[in-house]
């Protein structure tokens, strides 16, 4: 059969007719019609041609073998290099042997029509450009759920590593985890949550602190009112129907983390990515150096961000010299470990309160949100109110505009 179809490839190429007679001189040419079966197999096949009325099931019955091949020889590749290892780590052999398979997954569910003529495209481009600038604020990427964020930025992007970084108990995770409340609940998007830090019933918790507005020292003292129990189960009805899907295994490698969120997005789906956090994942291997392993992290989640086509959102930490500057106020170079996170991060959010060093402020529940890089978009800052007893941030409204990053 593959003798005939390259046969067939060849007379199409020079413009000749396709049947059994023009088919079978070529091959006779070639001396390869008794390998392909002789005529007599030509007119059989001509006989037994199938009509175009089911052609888009044969053209799946066709890829679907093609799949399976290539899963033949992905196999023995992958035996193959299981049993020669040329010193490589089983956790890089399994991520290798996942993304080949990954990848013929994507293969058979492409599906492409090939040129299209410029014409055809016209009025879908001016569609779509009509849809983008109806809709409230031009969002192009997923929505946080905060306007200012979401004016920045038009939304998280997909294919984007997104840094957010602070010293501890800014409020890193919490603003995280709105964001993701946002996208799963707000817009159905299938959301991976990597929680190093916390237990998955704590973030469980957190969220239906913030989503139903209850205090968490309710939640967790056990004491709750009748109303607390109101909001409770109004969150955790809207929580059953969310894609939200929470890891919350400890020191995961970058391998680990890509085989994880390719496995979700194989099941589920999946609109966004949250790794809480950068400097709790782990490297394995020798690296000494913990600049480089940390390198090596932000590179992974950046591809990562490329290859799934999502939005990653990564939380760091800083470094301990802010605090010993007047203003204390984060930039750049206070990213903790490493100035590769600066590079290989598209946006880098970060956020300070005032209260966490001066419980005397009069900006409590003030948090500034420094945008400090977009790779393409603008710089800026903006306010949020931050809601400690709900876990939650939420759009401010400036009592005096003539004070603060407002004046």
């Amino acid at each position: 059969h593959r003798l005939i179809f390259l046969a067939m490839g060849d007379l199409m190429e020079r413009n000749q007719p396709l049947d059994a007679i023009t088919v079978g001189d070529h091959l006779q040419r070639q001396d390869k019609l008794d390998d392909a079966g002789g005529r007599a197999y030509l007119a059989r096949l001509v006989g037994n041609t199938p009509g175009a009325a089911n052609i888009r099931r044969y053209a799946s019955i066709v890829r679907e073998h093609a799949m399976l091949r290539q899963l033949i020889e992905v196999g023995g590749d992958i035996a193959a290099s299981a049993f020669e290892s040329e010193g490589r780590q089983v956790e890089e052999l399994v991520d290798l042997a996942e993304q080949r398979v990954f990848e013929i997954a994507e293969r058979g569910q492409r599906s492409g029509s090939g040129f299209i003529a410029v014409k055809d495209m016209v009025q879908p481009s001016i569609d779509r450009l009509d849809a983008l600038s109806k809709s409230e604020g031009g969002i192009t990427g997923v929505e946080t759920g905060f306007e200012d964020l979401d004016k920045l930025t038009a939304g998280l992007q997909a294919g984007d590593l997104i840094v957010i970084a602070g010293r501890p108990s800014m409020g890193k995770t919490t603003l995280a985890l709105n964001i993701a409340e946002n996208a799963a609940i707000g817009h159905n998007l299938a959301t991976g949550v990597f929680s190093m830090e916390m237990p998955r019933e704590q973030v469980a918790m957190r969220m239906i602190g913030s989503i139903g507005r209850v205090n968490q020292s309710h939640l967790r003292s056990g004491r709750l009112t009748e109303d607390d129990w109101t909001r409770i189960n109004s969150a955790g009805s809207m929580m059953s129907h969310a894609p939200i899907f929470i890891d919350d295994a400890p020191g995961l490698t970058p391998i680990e983390v890509r085989a994880r969120s390719r496995r979700l997005k194989r099941e589920h789906g999946l609109g966004m990515i949250v790794v809480d956090y950068l400097q709790l994942m782990q490297v394995g291997g020798s690296i000494e150096n913990r600049a480089t392993e940390i390198s090596e992290i932000s590179r992974s989640l950046k591809s990562l961000a490329r290859e799934l086509n999502v939005p990653v959102v990564a939380l760091s930490q800083l470094n301990r010299s802010v605090e010993q500057r007047n203003d204390k106020r984060p930039v750049m170079s206070d990213l903790r470990e490493s100035g590769a996170i600066e590079q290989d991060a598209d946006v880098i959010i970060f956020i300070y309160r005032e209260e966490v060093y001066d419980s005397e402020t009069p900006r409590k529940g003030v948090a500034e949100i420094i945008i400090g890089k977009q790779r393409n978009g603008p710089t800026g800052t903006f306010l949020l109110t931050f809601k400690g007893e709900f876990t939650r941030f939420e759009s401010h409204i400036p009592e005096d505009y003539s004070e603060g990053v407002y004046g």
